[in-house]
């Protein structure tokens, strides 16, 4: 029986920025379907973001999301009945996905503060090469690091 075939989505720019990325950021930020509250959670952040470090918002948010997204991570795999963590690079489109996650998580982590002061944070935090999220890139690249002696298993 054949796979289900695999559709990519084609997102719409938004409106402000006209940028797809910002719209996929934003829908990963929603909660309960509540874009409107997303969308203004992550365009606050930015304004705040441009007041604090007197630069262009998007180049930073751009920046904080190259330097979040991993070049590599592991995969388990079994064989003969061990489990080893393989090294696999990172696609581009989960590349993307992955350091959207752990930005959002990391901001999400700090309490006591607005949403858009956290993500704020942790946007110009990890445009700096620091942050939580940054940290856990590291991690990724440390584990995959460690398992390079089992990169063979890798799948072709």
């Amino acid at each position: 029986m054949r796979r289900k075939r695999n559709y990519t989505r084609v997102h719409d720019p938004d409106h402000k920025y006209g940028s797809v990325t910002v719209t996929r950021f934003i829908n990963y930020l929603m909660q309960d379907g509540k874009k409107s509250v997303a969308a203004r959670v992550f365009y606050d952040s930015l304004d705040k973001i441009a007041k604090k470090t007197k630069e262009d918002a998007i180049t930073i948010f751009d920046k904080a999301l190259e330097n979040a997204s991993p070049q590599v991570e592991v995969k388990s795999r079994r064989v003969g009945g061990a489990n080893y963590q393989v090294p696999h690079e990172v696609r581009p489109d989960r590349r993307f996905v992955l350091a959207t996650r752990w930005l959002i998580a990391a901001a999400r982590s700090k309490k006591g503060s607005p949403m858009s002061d956290r993500l704020s944070a942790e946007l110009i935090a990890a445009a700096k090469n620091e942050g939580e999220a940054i940290k856990k890139k590291q991690n990724t690249h440390r584990m995959a690091e460690a398992n390079r002696a089992f990169a063979h298993f890798a799948r072709r």
